[in-house]
């Protein structure tokens, strides 16, 4: 499943894929990747600044990351282009969801706007013997 949100005319896509061979249930650990793609549907370059995570466990914990860029780079994108990338995240729950905000920089004027990452979330696949 894809989720996605526009703001601003910055798309932000979120895919998630459990990962079955990292994770280890009995110790109430579970690792999730997810590919991020980002595109510019505006008009003017923009740069991605920051970012501002939050990630929230079945069992109601809640973590804030926040920091510069994404994955150590903080890519320029022309109008019509896209960054993707793919990161992970460890959950002591079965399921939990992320979301949060990219802070971004428009070129042309020296203006500052965030984004919206929009809530996905993350469930491992549950066996009944």
């Amino acid at each position: 499943m894809i989720f996605s949100a526009t703001t601003k005319g910055v798309k932000v896509s979120a895919r998630v894929i459990y990962q079955a061979q990292h994770s280890h249930p009995v110790s109430g650990e579970y690792v999730f990747a997810y590919e991020i793609i980002i595109e510019n549907l505006g008009d003017k370059t923009i740069q991605l600044l920051r970012r501002n995570w939050n990630i929230v466990d079945a069992f109601g914990l809640h973590r804030n990351v926040e920091g510069e860029g994404v994955v150590g780079r903080q890519p320029i994108l022309e109008p019509g282009q896209s960054h993707s990338y793919v990161s992970g995240c460890h959950l002591n729950a079965p399921f939990g969801k992320m979301f949060g905000t990219y802070t971004m920089h428009r070129l042309s004027d020296d203006t500052h706007f965030d984004v919206e990452i929009p809530v996905f979330y993350m469930e491992a696949p549950m066996h009944l013997n």
